[in-house]
């Protein structure tokens, strides 16, 4: 469009018939200055009419002319009024023309301009200072800005300097400040003092140059006086960096010294927080008690963390101190529910509406917070009700329903899944009132009712009000879109109101929104609208006189957040600040809206746990965060918050280490000359008692030469850092004095000059005796005893050097006390102080040191540990073997954490036999040795591989016992085991299960580990295994049940179960037997039990019921039967049988014959073989009893016994064989008769008689196993504690059959009775343990382990020895 604009201008020059002069070069119409810059338009005062012709060029003019026709018409037809009215035409049209190309010139201009206002290139320029920073002069200790504004495209980049030296403000915090918003640039220097008395240049530079200006700052350092006085203002006894949580109270104060003390005198006190003066309030109180300063926070919430300033003011001055207060969260009463928020505030308040506003808090208990709720609480009042029926996630609600006039507090809690947070802190009440009003009432506050008198003018009646004014959009979120409008511009109108109306875009369905109560504020918030569709609004007033026309619409508003949350942070960046607090910076967020500031947290590297840095966030981009413990590494994270959420968090910086942030050496000390040639000294000097937090890099040494006493300027002795702490200084001149000094480095810097030192001469030694040792230094210092160590002279003497004398003597004592004493100092008293010398002198001080200890850990590291707690911050561990320094990482790992130093063996061997020791830098030697040997390198060897390879304790081996209803129960109990402790259940190799069969318990507290089968069946016949593991820890046991053990068990588990279910219902505790009273009267009789009212026992005789009549009688559990005078007819078999709907139980008795003399001979088994069996009667010493096998008299021996109990006669087969079978026969004789009864042991009769003995004999085995197993009872306690010298007596009970083996152990090692410590038996069955003398040697753990063939059982017991309170008190 451009190029056709051109075309078109010039061709319609050429064409034009106007021109007066066609061939010369385009006139410009463009007013310029003297630099060719363009600043207007020029209108041409055009020429006379002569030359110009109307329409005509000069060409045709000249043509024309020359025509007589043109002459004679001329002639003839004109005249002179019509060539002055030709003249006026030709110039209008000649105006004309020329404006038109003036404006087509300028379009042309225009659109020039403005094509280079669009093309980048054209718009970049250097840069410019509009405004200029101006110079300033400023008394001491007061703050000064400058700033400045600059131009140029780029945005240039702006650096400030201090005389040449670009300024940094994180390298001096807090003293320089520098900002940069939109082109203003300004440096703030705070607390001005002398040194900042410079020339300060600004730079602004960018592609296309550089420009700088100056100013100058001068600092006065005169005070100003007061009535003559000159004050000085100290603030002492601070308060430091403090934490607190919320509802708690806190107090922080100073001591403020004012010299001269004036009587009366009151200085101004202000407290700041983060800069912002506070006032005393319900939540803080402020005192003076004349010479100190208090501030007090009576319930403490998240809104008071911030930086704290005391300013104490004096019209000589001010001087001010600042330290941080942090507040914590506080106990969460639902568990992981996030913190309470804060910073409530009422940011928009209208009649029936207010917005209010809140902080994100920086915990959110470990969940996403789903959002907040907003509670009411009227003024005057104590109910709170909440304002919001679902949580809304945006940091800003408007509060609607409410009364006009009427003041509100608010406040917000948040949710989680978890739960509820505690409510914030209340808000400040705000009433509920037209912005009008309140700017009318302001100065006025609510009454105590919350009720305020609204009054307006005097209402014009009757007349419709107008259309509501600038409606518009001014919040719109996904929870709500906030209306704002002017009331319609006429005056006096009846209580104007409002009905708002809504309309879905794209339609044209208008939907009054406030049906049924207009608002009363030009203000109003909708609700349940429709995220992400588009909708218009308008607003219509209304009064008593009706309702008026609608405003004009608002453009389409989209529902949904119009403020994104902010993108995470970057560029997170920890630095070492002090040794308990660390500085973050990070880059701030980029394209972030509406920032409320940042959140730190912070975690121990490897621990996996954040904690907040900060409870309130922070608007810089640079934190200190404080309360972190020194030596730990940390790394740390940030996260920006607006009012629409909070961001990702940034990227984990780097770790950093707590500790104090380093700085450059003090000063060497203690320079000495070693040796002295003709143009050389060496020199040797002590390394400085701090090193500023880094090691020592090298040392530079300066000398200077001394001429009648007037010292020379100093030279330097070495360019380049020497790391030892001597060195030789050449090219002097002999016979000549010097002095020297020495500075120390580090990777802060090179530090300040020693003093200088002595003046030396510069003289070749020629003595024949050695020069002095040096680097003379204390070691390992114990309340008796101390090592030293110190490097051989460099000057030798005429012979090599074959020894060294060490001397001692007090300190304070003469030089006469020096003596002599061996390298290895024993001949000290504790808590005197020494000096030491190798013929040279050296101070020690005296302090205990701590001993290295040797640890094995659970994976079997053996490690050397070392504890100092008299560290400084520049402390290092220093390991040696032999008093070498290891540097070889091959056998040994350091690892230093705090406080403690650890060094652990890679592979412990005999090469790694020696003395270590471990040295603390920078501190009064403290150090400790450890001497390793080969026996106690085998000791430690064997732990570190019981460490490696750990057994669970038992304190039973796998066992069996049957249990009610038959059940079989395997049991173990484990000494030790934790909760992660596990077992598996193994069956002849194959694991079982929790199941039908299997029922497995295992109760970690106790130990004790069980499975319960119901029955047994032969398929369980094999090994039971018991697999249990502990983390690294394994142990199993086995039990085996096999043969006649397995079918014993079997069949009296099948036994018990049997009788089991014969107790279910009624049954026979006793079964019927007889007796004979003093009357001759025989009683049958049988004890019952589990009886019930339903349960019948019926008597029968060889079969048939015995009718009841009084001989039968049931008196406590006891059937009974008398016979009164017994007959041969009352002999029979007799059978009681109870029953009822449970079951029923039988018992018989056979008194055939049995009335005669005896009954008949019976077959029975014991655990110890066949008894064959018989009841007499009456049985006296007259009766001959004898005893027959096959008719032949019986032999009795240990094998084959008879006897007598009561009536009964007996004749036992101990472990009966074949052999045993037969008939057996008794005969009784009374003197008067004979009596012969028989019995045929053989055949299915021996068979069951020998296969119940077998069952009788393993369950009598199985028993014994049982009752017979090795047994610790009572008596030992768990823990002992006595003191040192006492005598300590322990008994306890064992038992088992046959009896136990017994041994005592001592931290699992057997030890044996002696003088001190004596182990004793009695009556088998009490253990005792005695120590005489108990000393610190015996604390330890102690076990006794009692053993026989039926089982292992130990008990354990802990010895503590503690000195007495004259000896130090404290526990071994």
């Amino acid at each position: 469009q451009l190029i056709t604009l051109k075309v078109t201008s010039y061709s319609g020059l050429e064409a034009s018939r106007l021109s007066p002069v066609p061939t010369r070069v385009k006139p410009t119409y463009l007013a310029v200055d003297k630099e060719n810059q363009i600043i207007g338009y020029v209108v041409p005062i055009f020429r006379g009419s002569q030359e110009f012709a109307a329409g005509f060029s000069d060409t045709e003019e000249r043509r024309v002319r020359d025509t007589a026709g043109y002459m004679a018409r001329r002639d003839l037809f004109t005249s002179g009024l019509e060539m002055e009215r030709s003249e006026q035409i030709s110039r209008r049209e000649a105006m004309r023309g020329s404006a038109e190309r003036i404006s087509l010139n300028k379009r042309i201009h225009e659109h020039g301009e403005h094509f280079k206002r669009m093309n980048e290139d054209s718009l970049m320029h250097a840069p410019d200072f509009v405004i200029k920073p101006r110079s300033h002069t400023v008394w001491e200790k007061q703050s000064v800005r400058l700033h400045c504004t600059v131009s140029g495209w780029p945005d240039p980049r702006v650096v400030w300097y201090k005389n040449n030296v670009a300024i940094d403000p994180l390298s001096n915090a807090g003293k320089y400040k520098i900002e940069s918003r939109y082109s203003v640039h300004s440096l703030e220097i705070n607390k001005c003092d002398f040194d900042d008395t410079a020339q300060y240049r600004v730079s602004a530079m960018n592609s296309k140059g550089e420009q700088s200006v100056f100013a100058s700052v001068v600092v006065k350092n005169g005070p100003v006086s007061e009535y003559g006085i000159n004050f000085q203002t100290h603030i002492v006894d601070t308060f430091g960096v403090s934490f607190g949580r919320e509802g708690e109270t806190m107090s922080l104060g100073c001591t403020v010294i004012i010299y001269p003390a004036l009587h009366r005198y009151q200085p101004e006190v202000q407290w700041y927080r983060d800069d912002v003066l506070l006032c005393p309030s319900k939540w803080n109180h402020m005192c003076w008690s004349g010479d100190r300063a208090t501030l007090t926070f009576t319930h403490l919430n998240k809104e008071d963390e911030g930086l704290y300033t005391l300013r104490v003011t004096t019209k000589s001055g001010y001087e001010t101190y600042s330290a941080y207060v942090f507040v914590r969260d506080a106990e969460a009463e639902v568990e992981r529910a996030p913190g309470a928020p804060l910073d409530v505030r009422c940011l928009d308040a209208n009649k029936d509406y207010i917005i209010v506003s809140w902080k994100q808090p920086a915990v959110d208990g470990g969940d996403s917070i789903s959002g907040y709720f907003v509670d009411r609480c009227e003024v005057g009042t104590t109910h709170w009700i909440q304002c919001n029926e679902t949580p809304v996630k945006f940091a800003r609600f408007p509060v609607t329903g409410l009364v006009e006039g009427r003041s509100y507090m608010f406040r917000v809690r948040a949710v989680n899944a978890n739960g509820m947070s505690r409510a914030s802190r209340a808000s400040e009440p705000v009433a509920a009132m037209d912005p009008a009003d309140r700017a009318r009432k302001r100065g006025t506050s609510a009454p105590w009712t919350g009720q305020i008198i609204v009054t307006e003018e005097e209402p014009a009646e009757g007349i419709v009000p107008g259309r509501p004014l600038e409606l518009q959009v001014t919040e719109a979120t996904k929870n709500y879109v906030v209306l704002s409008w002017n009331p319609p511009g006429e005056k006096g109108l009846e209580g104007v109101m409002y009905y708002v109306e809504k309309c879905v875009s794209g339609t044209d369905s208008w939907q009054r929104v406030n049906t049924e109560i207009p608002v009363r504020s030009p203000r109003f918030a909708l609700f349940d609208l429709a995220e992400g569709k588009s909708y218009s609004f308008r607003v219509r007033c209304c009064n008593s006189a009706g309702v008026g026309e609608p405003s004009d619409p608002t453009e389409a508003t989209t529902v949904g957040d119009k403020l994104d949350i902010p993108s995470a942070p970057s560029k997170v960046v920890p630095t070492r600040n002090t040794d308990t607090s660390v500085v973050v910076s990070w880059e701030a967020s980029r394209e972030a809206k509406e920032m409320v500031g940042y959140y730190i947290e912070g975690s121990v590297v490897g621990s996996g746990a954040w904690e907040p840095c900060n409870n309130k966030p922070v608007n810089a981009t640079r934190f200190i965060c404080h309360g972190l413990t020194t030596g730990e590494k940390y790394v740390f994270r940030v996260r920006a918050v607006n009012a629409a959420g909070l961001s990702q968090f940034s990227p984990e910086s780097e770790p950093v280490e707590v500790k104090a942030a380093i700085a450059s050496p003090a000063p060497p000390f203690g320079i000495s000359v070693l040796e002295c040639v003709r143009d050389s000294m060496v020199l040797a000097w002590k390394q400085p008692s701090f090193i500023g937090g880094a090691d020592i890099t090298g040392y530079f040494l300066d000398y200077r030469e001394v001429v009648d006493g007037v010292p020379e300027k100093w030279h330097e002795a070495n360019t380049r850092a020497v790391s030892e702490r001597a060195y030789r200084v050449s090219d002097l001149r002999e016979n000549k004095k010097y002095q020297f000094q020495v500075r120390a480095a580090n990777m802060a810097g090179v530090g300040i000059p020693s003093q200088p030192s002595d003046t030396f001469l510069c003289e070749e030694w020629t003595i024949a005796v050695p020069g002095p040792p040096h680097d003379l230094q204390v070691r390992e210092v114990r309340s008796d005893s101390l090592v030293l160590l110190w490097k051989p002279p460099v000057y030798q003497g005429r012979d090599p050097v074959n020894g060294f004398y060490v001397d001692i003597k007090e300190a304070g004592a003469p030089q006469e006390a020096w003596r002599g004493v061996n390298t290895k100092i024993t001949d000290v008293k504790e808590g005197e102080s020494y000096v030491f010398r190798v013929r040279a002198q050296n101070y020690a001080g005296m302090f205990c040191t701590k001993e290295i200890v040797v640890d094995v850990d659970d994976n079997g590291v053996v490690s050397l540990n070392f504890e100092c707690g008299d560290m400084t911050a520049d402390s290092k561990f220093v390991w040696s073997k032999n008093y070498e320094e290891i540097t070889d990482p091959s056998r040994l790992t350091m690892e230093t954490k705090g406080n403690k130093s650890k060094a652990a063996f890679n592979t412990p061997a005999e090469e790694d036999v020696g003395i270590y020791s471990c040295l603390v830098t920078h501190t009064d030697g403290a150090s400790s040795s450890y001497s390793l040997s080969e026996e106690e390198l085998k000791r430690l060897l064997v732990i570190s591989h019981d460490h490696k390879f750990p057994v669970i304790p038992l304190k039973s081996d796998l066992a069996v016992e049957l249990l009610e209803k038959g059940k079989v129960r395997f049991w173990l109990q484990a000494d030790k085991m934790t909760a992660n402790g596990k077992v598996d259940y193994i069956f002849n190799d194959n694991a079982v299960s929790q199941g039908d069969k299997y029922k497995m318990n295992f109760d970690k507290n106790t130990g004790v580990i069980e499975m319960i089968m119901d029955c047994l069946t032969p398929a369980d016949e094999g090994t039971f295994t018991f697999q249990l593991q502990d983390g690294k820890a394994t142990n199993q046991s086995s039990l085996v049940l096999i043969g006649d053990v397995f079918k014993a068990l079997q069949k009296e588990s099948e036994f018990q179960m049997k009788e089991w279910v014969r107790k279910q219902g009624p049954h026979f505790i006793e079964y019927l037997s007889y007796e004979v009273t003093q009357e001759c009267c025989v009683i049958l009789k049988c004890k019952v039990g589990n009886m019930k009212k339903e349960t019948s026992a019926l008597w029968y005789k060889d079969g048939h019921q015995i009718k009841a009549d009084d001989s039968l009688g049931f008196t406590e559990g006891v059937l009974k039967l008398e016979i009164a005078q017994i007959s041969k007819k009352d002999s029979g078999v007799y059978e009681v049988v109870l029953k009822d709907d449970r079951g029923k139980d039988t018992s018989t008795l056979n008194l055939t014959d049995q009335a005669n003399s005896s009954t008949p001979l019976k077959i029975t088994s014991t655990d110890e073989g066949v008894r064959l069996y018989t009841f007499v009667n009456f049985y006296n010493d007259l009766l001959q009893v004898t005893w027959h096998y096959k008719d032949s008299a019986i032999a009795f021996s240990d094998r084959v016994k008879s006897g007598v109990v009561g009536e009964q006669l007996w004749l036992q087969i101990t472990e009966p064989t074949e052999k045993d079978t037969g008939k057996y026969a008794i005969e009784f004789h009374d003197g008067k008769a004979g009596l012969r009864r028989t019995v045929e042991l053989s055949g299915q009769a021996f068979d069951d008689a020998f296969a119940e003995f077998k069952r009788l004999h393993s369950h009598s085995e199985l028993t014994l196993f049982l009752s017979g197993r090795a047994r610790v009872a009572g008596g030992l306690p768990d823990v002992v504690t006595i003191q040192e010298g006492k005598a300590l007596n322990l008994t306890c009970n064992i038992s088992g059959d046959p009896l136990p083996e017994v041994t005592w152990l001592k931290n699992d090692r057997e030890i044996t009775s002696d003088d001190h410590c004596i182990l004793s038996i009695a009556s088998g069955k009490f253990a005792s343990f005695t120590i005489t003398a108990v000393n610190t040697m015996d604390s330890g753990k102690y076990s006794i382990l009692v053993k026989n063939k039926y089982g292992t059982e130990s008990g354990d017991f802990t010895v503590s020895v503690f000195m007495p309170e004259e000896a130090g008190g404290k526990k071994k």
